[in-house]
């Protein structure tokens, strides 16, 4: 669990449940880092209340801190529950990524072994 999560708000009343709701789903994104990142992992939410053209009224913005990067993920939706899933579902593929760059017995696979696998699925 990310122990680090700092909750500011602007325009907007963050109650008790949208406060544990994102704890509970940005705290449970230590799971996809590499063990050296997770104890200096850190992030900071953003919560807004805009008044947009497209009808968005609600905006999260997180801004991750992990080691040698930075990630920030927007959305803006009519729910901000809503926006906050999305949000996570964002950043589970930016830390997959970073966690396949970062690790080298992870992400580093050969180009030829790639290879063989996709031409013996095109074989049979």
């Amino acid at each position: 669990m990310i122990d680090s999560i700092d909750i500011s708000s602007k325009r907007y009343d963050v109650d008790e449940t949208t406060r544990k709701y994102v704890i509970k789903k940005i705290g449970r994104l230590d799971r996809y880092l590499p063990r050296h990142a997770r104890k200096s992992a850190t992030a900071d939410v953003r919560l807004r209340q805009i008044n947009g053209d497209h009808g968005n009224k609600y905006e999260a913005e997180v801004v991750f801190n992990i080691p040698d990067k930075r990630i920030t993920v927007v959305d803006s939706t009519v729910n901000m529950l809503a926006a906050i899933d999305i949000i996570e579902a964002k950043l589970v593929t930016q830390l997959r990524k970073y966690k396949d760059a970062n690790i080298p017995h992870v992400g580093s696979r050969g180009v030829l072994s790639r290879f063989k696998r996709s031409y013996a699925r095109e074989a049979q």
